[in-house]
């Protein structure tokens, strides 16, 4: 549907063009009415096609659009009017204080002003004005943000390209001093990385060693395996001992009896999964081993009675120890031994210390080695080396030149000793040789610099190190200088100062960070919507999540129903009293009192709604979001009871100075309210109306029965609302109360603190 209006106020020069959208007819009414009276020419539509048909025939100059029907697709519409003409303008119009819809507004569509209904002369004529105000402020703002300095030389530039000369003047020094090192032999160096690796691989086959016995000790002292044993019982003891096997990733258990005979051998698949061991029994060779028979004949030393040493059976090259299986009674029973296989010693070896390693037997032969795959293809020992390495094992030990396929290696050797013995009469150690470990590492040649050059690089880096220090500080100095102003302007205006400024001083991004400041602290001079809409009566907290709530529209202006908490409290015959005192004694009480209040009010949780003389409403489970009612009346009775105890304490300081103390009386009740913002056009406050809170002002009077002292009641809401969490407090039941304005009675319970069970 379109309408015109002719031309009626000839002294114009130019009449308006305004289309008009609301979704009521009298809405449209009035505000063509005032526009007509203008000389405006005037459009409406009802609908999104109308208003495509008058954007096909004009451009008009201004919108009246309902805020609240943007999400009916007339965005669509807003945005092919700003395309075709930007300097259009919008008004937006409202039922009702929307500060999450305005926001949007104010960012989607700039500029843009506010009419909130009802539609009077003097209303629009207002909004029409800001209207104006709005748009003379965002064209100043395009022109200042216009008449920006440009960046001719980028920070980024004064900061790097000192940096960059200075370290091609480093590295055409380093290139000097580099050119000017000698290659010197590197034969010490490399042997002593050799000598190193020797001790690694000896190391770790001692600590490997200790690990094998660790095990074997949990095995020898397991519960039920000395009895297994006893009775030959192989199941019992494939299922005690294969988790263990597992756990500790053993490759083999031997469990033998006094005779040496196999009583379970689990033995781990080379290649298989983590789980998948061989198991066998009956086996006697190992009565052959002399580390077993030593165990077998129940010898012992300081080393106590565990013995080590290499096995070479069917099933391959392994390194055993081995410990005797006591009964409860100390007598022998068995013996278990715990192996790994030589393969997998020197692999493990190799990635734990990084060289490669070879293991000898006593005539020279190797045994395993990661060098090559196939041991024939190493060079062995002879005896009269191995011999020379034994004699001397206390003393130094033994390089040689080896090759390995294409690669050049030394080998470093040393003797391979098991577990030692010790004699109990002398003391004396014996080694228990079992062979010889070579380390090999391949021969690189590394450079060693003479004195002289490692003198000149120290000279060169430290005055290198010395002209970036000095010149990053006078550059730090030039860039932070501005930057600490702009820091100091930044905390007057966190302080409140609104009239700071910064001088943009320079041509770079630091410039135009002052230039962006200034219009900062300009906008902040506005105020802000929240702290009118809020005030001081909700901590910083709750607040900030307020905000969130209205940006993602969990928290509406316009009203909305939840289930709450309503707390009230009020100083019994105050009123009484503060006839006969000054007012501005009254007044100091006043803010002691809330000075006591107001703070467990908000770490519960809690929202003061309004101070209304010496009482106080607050609400739970609403702010900042939503709250089952179990929760809100939770917080709210553990608030009461934290007031009573504060009230308590001031009551004691006020009776201290002489004065008299305070009767409060506090109430609470859970119930359904509607939350929304009360007030004018230019005024709101929000806050929560209902029966739910009348019945709450009025349950705070029954606490009078329960005497002079400070008490807190609750209704039987309040109570079902608790659920489980009755028990955290001492209720006790004062019957059914007759509430005024209430046909139906309501159950009232007296608050006290303590858990325990309701007593009716």
């Amino acid at each position: 549907m379109i309408v015109g209006a002719p031309l009626i106020l000839g002294f114009l020069e130019m009449s308006r063009q305004v289309l008009i959208v609301q979704p009521d007819l009298k809405s449209i009414q009035s505000l063509s009415n005032f526009f007509r009276a203008q000389g405006d020419q005037v459009w409406h539509a009802t609908a999104t096609a109308e208003a495509y048909g008058v954007l096909e025939q004009t451009r008009p100059g201004l919108v009246v659009v309902d805020l609240h029907v943007l999400n009916d697709g007339w965005q669509d519409v807003l945005h092919q009017t700003r395309q075709k003409s930007p300097a259009t303008q919008i008004l937006f119009t409202t039922h009702y204080p929307d500060p999450p819809q305005e926001l949007r507004a104010q960012k989607q569509y700039p500029p843009c002003a506010f009419l909130q209904q009802p539609f009077t002369r003097a209303n629009i004529e207002q909004a029409l004005q800001t209207l104006a105000e709005n748009s003379r402020a965002a064209s100043k703002e395009n022109t200042d943000r216009a008449a920006l300095p440009k960046v001719r030389v980028p920070v980024r530039m004064k900061i790097t390209l000192p940096y960059i000369i200075l370290a091609l003047m480093l590295a055409m020094g380093v290139a000097y001093v580099v050119n000017r090192v000698v290659l010197d032999t590197i034969e010490e160096r490399f042997t002593n990385q050799l000598i190193e690796a020797g001790k690694l691989t000896n190391d770790w086959m001692v600590q490997e060693e200790n690990r094998l016995l660790e095990t074997l000790r949990l095995l020898a002292y397991m519960q039920g395996v000395p009895e297994a044993v006893t009775a030959a019982d192989a199941e019992r003891l494939h299922e005690v001992t294969l988790p263990l096997a597992v756990n500790y990733q053993e490759e083999a258990i031997e469990i033998l009896n006094m005779q040496g005979v196999s009583l379970l051998s689990l033995r781990h698949r080379r290649g298989g999964t983590i789980e998948a061991y061989s198991v066998s029994r009956g086996e006697s060779l190992f009565a052959q081993w002399e580390f077993v028979r030593s165990v077998l004949a129940g010898r012992a030393d300081r080393q106590r009675d565990k013995y080590a040493g290499l096995a070479r059976p069917p099933w391959g090259d392994y390194f055993y120890v081995a410990g005797p299986i006591l009964a409860e009674d100390g007598r022998q029973v068995g013996v278990v031994l715990v192996g790994k296989s030589l393969p997998t010693l020197i692999d493990q070896m190799r990635q734990s210390t990084l060289a490669h390693t070879t293991i000898y037997d006593l005539n020279g032969h190797p045994l395993a080695s990661t060098l090559l795959a196939s041991r024939e293809d190493l060079q062995p020992l002879s005896v009269e080396t191995v011999s020379e390495i034994l004699q001397r094992q206390d003393e130094a030990s033994l390089i040689r030149p080896l090759t390995a396929g294409s690669i050049n290696y030394s080998e470093i050797l040393g003797p391979w000793e098991a577990r030692e013995s010790v004699e109990p009469a002398t003391g004396a150690r014996s080694h228990n040789d079992q062979g010889v470990i070579g380390a090999a590492l391949p021969e690189t040649f590394l450079v060693r610099p003479s004195q002289i050059t490692r003198l000149q690089i120290y000279l060169l880096t430290t005055a290198a190190l010395f002209m970036v220090i000095t010149l990053g500080l006078v550059l730090a100095n030039r860039i932070t200088r501005p930057l600490l102003r702009v820091v100091d302007a930044s905390a007057r205006v966190a302080e409140g100062d609104l009239e700071v400024q910064v001088n943009p001083a320079g041509n770079d991004e630091v410039a135009v960070l002052a230039y962006s400041f200034n219009q900062m602290v300009s906008g902040l001079r506005e105020g802000s919507l929240y702290r009118d809409l809020l005030g001081r009566t909700v901590s910083p907290e709750v607040r900030e999540q307020l905000r969130q709530g209205f940006a993602s529209g969990d928290v509406r202006l316009e009203g909305q129903e939840a289930m709450a908490t309503v707390l009230v409290s009020n100083i019994r015959g105050f009123t009484t009293l503060a006839e006969t005192k000054n007012p501005t004694t009254v007044m100091t009480w006043l803010n002691e009192y809330f000075d006591e209040l107001v703070p467990i009010v908000v770490a519960h949780g809690g929202v003061i709604s309004k101070f209304e003389g010496d009482a106080i409403l607050v609400f739970f489970g609403i702010l900042p979001r939503l709250l089952p009612a179990q929760e809100s009346a939770y917080q709210g009775c553990r608030a009461a009871l934290a007031m009573l105890e504060a009230i308590e304490k001031l009551n004691a300081r006020r009776v201290a100075r002489g004065e008299s103390a305070f009767s409060v009386g506090i109430s609470l009740n859970t119930g359904p309210v509607t939350a929304g913002a009360l007030g004018s056009t230019d005024r709101i406050h929000y806050t929560i109306i209902g029966d739910t809170v009348n019945t709450t002002t009025r349950l705070e009077s029954i606490t009078q029965q329960l005497g002079q002292k400070s008490s807190a009641v609750i209704s039987q809401h309040t109570l079902f609302a608790l659920q489980d969490w009755r028990h955290e407090f001492q209720l006790e039941s004062l019957g059914a109360h007759t509430i005024r304005g209430k046909v139906e009675q309501l159950l009232v319970y007296h608050l006290q603190a303590g858990r325990k069970e309701m007593v009716e």
